[in-house]
């Protein structure tokens, strides 16, 4: 594997990084409430063990997994449980949440304890280790770790890839994390690796990081870890697109990253585990971008699962003027937030705000067939005939035309002259197969 190696196609926005990218980690201060969402994750929601009335302590468990696609939800905060209910989400709907009024002690569950000695436990024991930590994908899409390192039996990994590309423009908590907790990133990789018996770890980081990278290697001598440098592109850190810039592998379609041997996670996942291996804290905080024209102080935060958006954006001195978009995420993948007493979550990594003079509403105009979409999507699909498909419910032909090949990633629609919302299109259609599938 050389340096600097990328994908096929793909598409090069403006990064809007140089307001935070030179920005230490601040550690916000303890927000007065924290609302944690029960369903944080892929999977099934975890299950209160707590009441309201109860007293707990930072990092106790107060929600427990409910099957293997799920993992417990732990305090971020000590004080007391006022309320068990539906709550704002940023999926659009309430959902049930155990709401911590705060007693600004900070008190430390006395369960927690140091655990990484990693010689010493077995591939399972890791595994458990990754669930009681509460561990998710932190890149966005918040699925199970545990799952992802337990693979059908026979099948061998070779790599542990980590994504560290960080190509959404705006974001830089990732970076940031490299460049500061690198000792931890390399730590929970090696406990990833011994779970799979993985001989080989890969960092892929996007060459525009060389502080990052710099950091990382230095952290990595002596361990059979590879440090590659990428090309700076978009979507390079999606995960088959990482797959293939590392590995020069292509995860089939309709498979998993197994299928060729590679499992793939988040530096940030990485990171967090190797938190909790050295100190026993389990998933209570993580680190976000605040960014954006919209806001006065863009920032790197670390931030107490559960903070609300609007404590956030207060802490970096408020809205510039009256914010025309609030994105929860980067502005490629991330969805808008619709009130400001969202939480933030495990998969949050940013909140970029937009002035109302950014977001225009967009005229719309027909497909002129002039292929760009086409050109650039890095999954060698037809977008423009999705689009069409989905604008015209014609669900069979979208189906046939591997709709569900598609990660998401936006580029059709931001390369798009005639301003389609190919990628919201093909999000309605595949919500619309599935949903037809379900009632058989």
């Amino acid at each position: 594997m050389m340096g600097n190696v990328t994908f096929k196609k793909g598409i090069h926005p403006p990064t809007n990084k140089e307001h935070t990218a030179a920005l230490s980690i601040e550690k916000l201060p303890l927000p007065a409430q924290v609302v944690l969402p029960l369903g944080q994750h892929i999977g099934a929601p975890a299950e209160p063990l707590v009441k309201v009335g109860d007293e707990v302590a930072t990092g106790q468990m107060i929600a427990e997994a409910n099957g293997m696609v799920s993992v417990p939800l732990h305090a971020s905060i000590s004080g007391k449980v006022v309320a068990i209910e539906p709550r704002p989400h940023v999926c659009g709907h309430p959902v049930p949440a155990i709401v911590i009024e705060s007693n600004g002690a900070d008190r430390l569950s006395p369960d927690l304890k140091a655990l990484e000695n990693l010689e010493a436990r077995s591939a399972a024991e890791i595994r458990d280790l990754m669930k009681a930590a509460g561990l998710v994908g932190m890149g966005g899409a918040a699925f199970p770790t545990h799952v992802k390192y337990c693979p059908p039996e026979g099948k061998q990994v070779d790599y542990v890839l980590l994504n560290g590309a960080e190509c959404e423009p705006f974001l830089t908590c990732d970076h940031r994390l490299m460049v500061e907790k690198a000792d931890d990133v390399l730590l929970g990789l090696q406990a990833f690796m011994k779970a799979v018996g993985a001989p080989q770890g890969v960092i892929g980081v996007e060459a525009n990081k060389p502080d990052a990278i710099a950091a990382l290697q230095k952290a990595a001598v002596g361990l059979p870890v590879t440090i590659l440098p990428l090309q700076v592109k978009y979507p390079q850190g999606e995960e088959k697109m990482l797959i293939y810039a590392a590995t020069r592998r292509v995860v089939p379609s309709g498979a998993l990253p197994i299928e060729v041997g590679v499992i793939v996670n988040n530096v940030a996942t990485a990171a967090a585990f190797g938190r909790y291996l050295r100190q026993g804290l389990p998933l209570i905080e993580r680190i976000i971008t605040v960014t954006g024209a919209g806001v006065k102080n863009p920032k790197n935060l670390l931030v107490r699962i559960g903070t609300l958006v609007e404590d956030v954006i207060n802490y970096c001195g408020g809205f510039t003027e009256p914010p025309g978009r609030i994105i929860m995420g980067g502005p490629m993948t991330g969805p808008a937030v619709y009130r400001l007493d969202i939480p933030v979550m495990k998969g949050t990594s940013g909140l970029v705000v937009q002035t109302r003079a950014e977001v225009d509403e967009p005229h719309v105009l027909p497909c002129i067939r002039c292929g760009k979409c086409v050109g650039v999507c890095p999954y060698n699909l037809l977008p423009n005939l999705l689009g069409d498909y989905a604008e015209h419910e014609k669900l069979e032909e979208a189906e046939k035309y591997g709709v569900f090949d598609c990660r998401e990633c936006g580029a059709c629609a931001y390369i798009c002259p005639s301003r389609r919302p190919l990628l919201q299109l093909i999000k309605n259609s595949k919500q619309q197969i599935t949903a037809a599938r379900k009632k058989g």
